[in-house]
């Protein structure tokens, strides 16, 4: 990956970042149906872009891009592909229509009329779900959503145990059917499960019949989806009871479309992608901006920065590749509720000591003309000339570039448009550091740990 160009890309990235660029930015927006993109990046300028941009083509990253859409073997540590985006395809293949796999349980379950349907799962299998249906919230449904997360008895107690007795529906999502939160929880619900009441999400088939579940309540979905990247697949599973889930997959799949693409629309949004990956490869290893502040000002996205967090953290949270010019890999995400936030940790961000970038995120509507002054106030704030006036006390340090993305609406199409393009980010990000985005084995060393005080307990 070292050679001579890309040395030499290096050197000059170094230089540049020496320079006192503070009162630069690139200016650039994306527009289309779906979404709106600012950028208010502050020290990033076209200068970084171009060099950034010539090591992308440097290391062939367009290549992976292609290898990805082409079903090739990226996942090399655990020698599989990485397929989740083929339940976005226009035509999918049989394992990854979202529809026909699903249709012969959810007509079952329409027919029973369920009152509470609850899904046990963690991580990928609790926060797409969870997200997604906080997102879609409809006050006059019929159906209450619970999730549960285990392996905390209080947690099952305060969730399950009011509704003991209703007509529930119980849905287990667990890839590997191996993890310790979920089957905690199957065992704690006990005879109360039975083949009508539950369905079960999951690649391991056999498995799945060990623990009690009938062929005609197993929900497949395969090993080459991953479960921070599985909100695409049947793991959504309650989504779909009351929702056209095929809009999010339309969204999602015109995504893939302009990455893939070589129209001038194409173009736009792998610029806007790019703007994404290399500001922030930039900020985190040539600004010491090791941090990245994400916000949502929309009650209905309030999960949004739980799920980012575990897309971009599982995925580029990995080692160093030594043949990379980068020193930092992935940045440590937080944040929530943008209305909520600014009475909390905002005191830290306007006049504190940390160095922090920021994404932040809003759609307008009538109900919220004050969630969208805060979103675009915080960001001029935040990223702005120190030109606002304020007494010395009130005086903010303006310094952390921000990320200003406008949903078009608050409608499945559009949130699965920005999810895959959210993903896109994570992907680029990850072939420019020369790592694998799709492996989590410091997660399974948590497991393995944790198990192993289990045993001696």
């Amino acid at each position: 990956m070292k050679n001579k160009i890309v040395q030499g890309i290096h050197k000059a990235l170094i230089e540049s970042s020496k320079k006192n660029e503070s009162q630069k930015k690139l200016s650039f927006s994306y527009d289309n149906d779906n979404l709106k993109y600012k950028s208010l990046l502050r020290d990033f300028s076209s200068t970084e872009f171009k060099l950034f941009d010539t090591l992308f083509d440097e290391i062939s990253v367009q290549d992976s891009i292609n290898s990805l859409f082409d079903g090739k073997i990226l996942n090399t540590t655990e020698g599989r592909p990485a397929l989740h985006h083929k339940y976005r395809e226009n035509n999918p293949s049989l394992e990854f229509d979202f529809q026909k796999i699903c249709k012969p349980i959810l007509r079952r379950i329409k027919k029973r009329e369920f009152k509470n349907i609850i899904t046990f799962g963690i991580g990928g299998s609790y926060e797409g779900p969870k997200l997604l249906q906080e997102y879609l919230f409809n006050a006059s449904s019929k159906i209450n959503y619970l999730f549960v997360s285990g392996p905390d008895k209080e947690e099952f107690n305060a969730i399950v145990n009011p509704v003991i007795g209703q007509n529930n529906l119980y849905i287990f999502a667990s890839k590997s059917l191996s993890t310790d939160e979920t089957l905690t929880c199957l065992n704690w619900l006990g005879k109360k499960r039975t083949d009508e009441n539950s369905v079960v999400i999951t690649a391991n088939n056999e498995r799945a019949k060990s623990l009690g579940f009938s062929q005609e309540s197993i929900i497949p979905f395969p090993e080459s989806v991953g479960g921070r990247y599985s909100i695409w697949s049947p793991i959504s599973f309650s989504v779909s009871i009351e929702n056209n889930f095929n809009d999010f997959l339309r969204g999602g799949g015109q995504a893939d479309t302009l990455l893939s693409g070589t129209s001038a629309d194409s173009k736009r949004y792998q610029k806007f992608i790019k703007i994404l990956s290399f500001s922030d490869l930039w900020f985190s290893n040539f600004r010491n901006k090791k941090n990245r502040v994400l916000l949502t000002y929309n009650w209905q996205l309030r999960s949004f920065a739980n799920y980012i967090q575990q897309l971009e953290m599982e995925s580029l949270g990995k080692p160093l590749n030594s043949a990379s010019i980068f020193n930092s890999t992935g940045q440590t995400v937080y944040g929530g509720f943008g209305s909520t936030a600014q009475h909390s940790y905002f005191q830290l961000l306007h006049q504190g000591t940390s160095d922090t970038a920021a994404d932040i995120i809003f759609c307008r509507s009538e109900n919220s003309l004050l969630l969208e002054a805060q979103a675009k106030g915080q960001s001029d704030l935040l990223s702005g000339d120190k030109q606002f006036s304020l007494n010395a006390l009130e005086q903010t340090n303006s310094n952390i570039p921000v990320n200003l993305f406008e949903l078009k609406s608050l409608s499945l199409q559009g949130l699965g448009f920005f999810i895959a393009s959210w993903e896109h980010r994570v992907f680029l990000t990850s072939q420019m550091l020369g790592i694998n985005p799709f492996d989590q084995y410091g997660v399974n060393a948590g497991k393995i740990a944790a198990q192993k005080k289990l045993k001696k307990s």
